[in-house]
């Protein structure tokens, strides 16, 4: 849950962030408005946004509190075009994660400057609670993708808080029309090593915005409802309890095909995933209907899994801000998924 937001310019720096005073104010809810007396930065991640774990200490106790920032922090203009996502991740936590029932971070603060389309969430610490984030380099299980599906499930039966929240729009639409990378150069970017080994076709980039193009078109079509958009691997932790999903910058509106077979696809071995994608689903559509949600029947949500693989290995496939190791391993298991499944045939691409 959120505590709401916070009435506070977002930092646009890593030493705007850590400065005491501005985090005393940020933190004021949990802190009862007490002053930090220090701030120990824990870890730095850096990839299109920063996350900063850190310890801080409040005037007046002896314990530390873990916390984690997540923002655009010292980027340049062209990144900083972004911030929109983190804008969308702040009104996610701040409106929408206390209604739905899947198990995410507990937001603390989120600073939004609209005008300036920037935003700074403040998060528990995870990892010093306890909870384990997951990695593209360490392969599912089966039963671990469907304890995950099931969190999905969660989030995909609340779709009539869309009426509610008209911001939360269809992305894939964006994403399919204004070519983020230029074909050129996701053709350069696919006859590279994330690309090697799979089919001429599969890797041919003017297919693959086409198939974009036409699965925005087909996934418009079919009931909408909410839509993590992100579901791979690295947006996944593991507690106690089980797992939950972090990183909502690519939240939208669509049909749950965007987000079952990227994460099925994305998160199990190969070999995995051909052997046991069919069960899953049909895991998935049975959480579904537990949870009091409408599911499509068996074969019509066969088909649709099947053409709607091209969105995960669409977004994979412009990444170019992360470890090559990580994009690499995600576009082959995700090509040769979009293979196996003729999913551009199916989008009669």
């Amino acid at each position: 849950m959120s505590d709401g937001n916070v009435r506070l310019n977002p930092p646009r720096t890593l030493n705007e962030a850590l400065d005491k005073e501005w985090l005393a104010q940020a933190l004021a809810r949990v802190s009862g408005g007490a002053a930090v007396d220090s701030i120990e930065v824990v870890e730095v991640i850096k990839t299109m946004a920063t996350k900063v774990r850190f310890a801080v200490r409040f005037a007046g106790s002896n314990e530390t509190r873990g916390f984690c920032l997540k923002g655009f922090l010292d980027v340049d203009a062209a990144t900083s075009k972004g911030g929109a996502t983190t804008v969308r991740e702040a009104d996610f936590y701040g409106q929408l994660a206390p209604l739905v029932s899947v198990r995410t971070p507990t937001c603390v603060s989120a600073i939004i400057d609209r005008e300036q389309q920037q935003g700074v969430i403040i998060m528990r610490d995870l990892i010093k609670d306890g909870a384990r984030f997951c990695t593209a380099l360490e392969a599912f299980s089966v039963e671990q993708a469907a304890q995950s599906l099931e969190q999905i499930a969660r989030l995909h039966v609340r779709g009539a808080l869309l009426e509610r929240f008209p911001w939360i729009d269809n992305r894939i639409t964006q994403l399919a029309q204004a070519q983020y990378v230029p074909q050129p150069m996701l053709q350069e970017l696919l006859d590279g090593p994330r690309g090697e080994g799979l089919p001429v076709r599969t890797r041919d980039a003017a297919v693959l915005i086409a198939g974009m193009k036409a699965l925005a078109r087909q996934d418009a079509e079919h009931k909408q409802t909410l839509v993590h958009g992100d579901a791979h691997a690295g947006n996944i932790y593991r507690t106690a309890e089980g797992p939950g999903l972090i990183d909502w910058q690519l939240l939208q509106k669509g049909s749950w095909a965007l987000d079952v077979p990227y994460h099925i696809c994305a998160v199990l071995e190969v070999a995995d995933a051909e052997r046991e994608e069919r069960r899953l689903v049909a895991h998935y559509l049975e959480a579904v209907r537990a949870l009091g949600g409408e599911a499509p029947e068996p074969e019509a949500a066969w088909m649709q899994y099947r053409a709607s693989i091209v969105y995960g290995f669409y977004l994979w496939s412009i990444t170019r801000r992360v470890d090559p190791a990580i994009t690499n391993t995600f576009v082959q298991r995700l090509g040769k998924a979009v293979t196996r499944h003729d999913s551009y045939r199916l989008l009669e691409v």
